[in-house]
């Protein structure tokens, strides 16, 4: 049976809005297909009439310095994105994220685009994303709009974009400035590729002894991409000493809605490692950017 009828290879962005919402319905986008073809073949997504292949969309291909921001198109795989200069020196928690989603072979097909689009709330890279206050270029029939990127998330697998109309053209991040840094880290299981027991990303501001500003990502931490606004809240203006850390701590347990897996953890479980990810993750972070 064939998994699709008909295939579209737009070359812009127009073109790929204009492919997405005037061909035979239903039409999905598609970049690397690592989730989107094994959900066909194993019947987990409903039957798809036009594939729309936006790999050959040079805007959604790039990956370079725009002003004071560091974009990163939909379309890039995860394997550049995770070795590219520019991300390694401004977004290192999305290169660390990066290098470890699943295998090498998938990771030069898959797209940074693809994982936030599957709108999981413990991806690695949209964890890393999270945490380092990226924003979305979304394009759509009336034109491209930039959005925060929290607001791409409904629920666990629920995006809030209308796939029939609508594709995410890139990323938008901050450049990292003088005493700013970031880190991401996870605990899996030990079966070499495997998905996260829990994940976590911190980006970090500091002067001298002071947290000037920080984001703390942890997933999974709720039904969509959760930031530690609380425990961020406590430890912003404050020295990082052992009572500052431990409060946030406190914070962060007390906001996080931690969910049992059957193929990954209890609740419980995740609620006492935290802790020590949390803590690794933070003192790398704190050490990078001195």
């Amino acid at each position: 049976m064939n998994l699709w009828q008909e295939y579209k290879r737009p070359a812009s962005v127009a073109e790929a809005i204009q492919a997405l919402t005037t061909s035979p319905q239903p039409a999905m986008p598609i970049a690397g297909g690592t989730d989107l073809m094994l959900d066909l073949k194993q019947g987990r997504h409903s039957p798809v009439h036009t594939l729309i292949d936006l790999t050959f969309v040079s805007e959604m291909k790039a990956l370079e310095l725009r002003g004071d921001k560091l974009f990163i198109g939909a379309a890039v795989s995860v394997n550049q994105v995770a070795n590219h200069p520019l991300v390694i020196q401004h977004a290192q928690a999305l290169n660390e994220a990066g290098n470890l989603i699943a295998g090498p072979q998938v990771r030069n097909t898959a797209t940074l685009g693809g994982n936030v689009a599957h709108a999981l709330p413990a991806a690695d890279g949209t964890i890393a994303l999270t945490a380092l206050d990226a924003k979305a270029e979304v394009a759509g029939i009336s034109g491209a709009r930039i959005v925060p990127f929290a607001e791409l998330f409904l629920g666990p697998g629920k995006s809030a974009l209308d796939k029939s109309a609508e594709i995410i053209v890139g990323f938008y991040l901050p450049q990292i400035k003088k005493g700013q840094a970031s880190c991401f880290k996870r605990i899996m299981r030990p079966q070499g590729v495997a998905l996260p027991i829990l994940n976590c990303a911190v980006w970090i501001a500091r002067a001298e002894n002071r947290v000037v500003d920080i984001h703390i990502a942890v997933g999974p931490g709720g039904a969509t991409p959760f930031r530690a606004t609380d425990a961020e809240n406590i430890l912003r203006g404050q020295p990082l000493d052992d009572q500052s850390f431990a409060e946030t701590v406190e914070a962060l347990l007390a906001q996080a809605k931690f969910r049992t897996s059957a193929r990954r953890a209890s609740a419980d479980y995740r609620q006492h490692i935290v802790t020590g990810l949390f803590k690794e993750v933070l003192d790398t972070a704190w050490k990078r950017a001195e």
